[in-house]
C-alpha cells in the first residue's frame, strides 16, 4: 500500500517538518534514460519513489495479472488492448516512452524455409511469444502496409521463446480468418525455428540459436539498419514499444502524480542525452558512440533539445496513430481509439512561461 510519509529536514541542528510526500512504487527497466530517477539525481515533485529495476516480461506479467505496482513501464500493445474494451482500464498512461525500437531486425527465418523477402511469409508458419506483443503488432502492420501480406495469410504459433509455458497476459479476441495455435507444453519457439518446425519467428528478444550462430537461423532483413533508416525517412515513425502507467485508483485520488512523473522522467532523459554526447570520456562501451549519435541526429533530429526520442503527445501523435490503426485492423481493440484518450488529461495541456 502506498502511504503519505512525513519528510523532515535538519535546520540548525533541529528537525523540522516541511511537508508530506506520497510513497510510490515504480517498476521499470534499468535504462540509461531513467537512471537519474533511480539514483536520486532527479526526484519527482511530491513523491518518494521506490524504484524496482525489473525486466519487461516480469513487469508486465506482475502488473497486468496482479496489479502489484503503483506505476510501471507497460507494453503499449497490452495497454491499448485494455483501453479498447468496454470496461474501464485499471491503469492510466502518461506520454512517456521508455522503450522504442525499429523492428525489421526482429524477424528471423529458418534457412530452409524459402523465405528471402517479406512476401514469402504468405502461407508460412510464424511464431510469436504473444500475439498482442507490441513488437509483433508493429511488424504485422509494417509487413501488411509495405509488402501486402495480411495476418490472415500466415499461420501463427504462440508460446515461450526460450522457456515452455508462456501464455498471453491479456485475452485476445481475433478476427475469424486469423489462425493462432499454441505450441503446447515442453516446446519453445527458438528450438522449433532451429529445427524447422516453424518457418519464421517474430521476436524483439534475440533467439538463442541466432546468438549461438546456428546455421539454420538468420534474419529476414540482413541489412536491417539500412532498411530501418529508409523506413524512418519515408514515414518519420520511430516505433514506440512501451509507455508508463499509473494505477487508476491512485491517479483518480491524486491526479497531480501524472505530471510529477512526466516532468521527472523527461528530466532524467535530458540528463542521459547530454551525457551521451561527450567525447572526452565515452559514457558507454561503444568505440564510435559519438559518430553514431551524430548519424542519428542527422537522420532523426538535429539538436539535443529536439531529440530523436521525444516524450509528450504531439511529437508522437503520428506514431501513436499508426499503432492504433494497426491494433484496430488486427482485431486487438473493439473500437477505434484516439491518441488523446490514451493518456491522463493533465498531460495533454500544460502551462507555459
Amino acid at each position: 500500500m502506498s502511504l503519505y510519509i512525513q519528510t523532515v529536514a535538519h535546520r540548525g541542528g533541529k528537525v523540522s517538518n516541511y511537508g508530506m510526500t506520497r510513497r510510490l512504487s515504480f517498476a521499470c527497466g534499468d535504462y540509461d534514460r531513467v537512471r537519474a530517477l533511480r539514483d536520486g539525481r532527479v526526484r519527482p515533485d511530491g513523491l518518494d519513489l521506490i524504484f524496482l529495476p525489473l525486466g519487461p516480461e516480469e513487469i508486465f506479467f506482475r502488473q497486468l495479472v496482479h496489479a502489484e505496482f503503483d506505476a510501471s513501464e507497460m507494453s503499449l500493445g497490452s495497454y491499448v488492448l485494455g483501453r479498447g474494451r468496454a470496461e474501464p482500464a485499471p491503469f492510466v498512461a502518461i506520454p512517456v516512452f521508455p522503450s522504442r525500437a525499429f523492428r525489421h531486425s526482429s524477424v528471423y527465418v529458418h534457412a530452409g524455409a524459402g523465405i528471402d523477402r517479406p512476401e514469402d511469409l504468405r502461407g508460412k508458419r510464424v511464431g510469436v511469444a504473444e500475439y498482442q506483443l507490441t513488437a509483433n503488432v508493429w511488424l504485422r502492420g509494417i509487413i501488411e502496409d509495405d509488402h501486402g501480406v495480411r495476418p490472415s495469410e500466415i499461420q501463427w504459433f504462440t508460446g515461450g521463446l526460450e522457456q515452455p509455458g508462456r501464455r498471453e497476459k491479456s485475452a485476445v479476441r481475433l478476427p475469424a480468418d486469423v489462425r493462432v495455435e499454441a505450441i503446447g507444453e515442453g516446446r519453445t519457439l527458438s528450438s522449433m525455428l532451429e529445427r524447422g518446425e516453424i518457418d519464421a519467428l517474430f521476436t524483439p528478444r534475440l533467439p538463442e540459436p541466432f546468438v549461438r550462430g546456428a546455421s539454420t537461423v538468420r534474419r529476414l532483413f540482413a541489412d536491417h539498419r539500412a532498411v530501418e533508416a529508409e523506413y524512418y525517412r519515408r514515414t518519420h515513425v520511430f516505433p514506440i514499444m512501451h509507455t508508463v502507467v499509473i494505477n487508476r485508483q491512485m491517479y483518480e485520488r491524486d491526479p497531480w502524480i501524472a505530471q510529477s512523473l512526466v516532468k521527472a522522467l523527461a528530466e532524467a532523459k535530458r540528463l542521459c542525452a547530454a551525457s551521451m554526447y561527450e567525447s572526452a570520456t565515452l559514457a558507454y562501451m561503444l568505440p564510435w558512440l559519438v559518430d553514431d549519435i551524430e548519424a542519428t541526429r542527422a537522420l532523426m533530429g538535429p539538436d539535443i533539445d529536439r531529440d530523436w526520442w521525444p516524450y509528450g503527445v504531439e511529437p508522437n501523435r503520428a506514431t501513436l496513430e499508426t499503432f492504433l490503426r494497426y491494433a484496430l485492423a488486427q482485431g486487438l481493440v473493439e473500437r477505434p481509439l484516439t491518441v488523446d484518450e490514451l493518456f491522463a488529461k493533465e498531460t495533454l495541456d500544460t502551462f507555459r512561461i
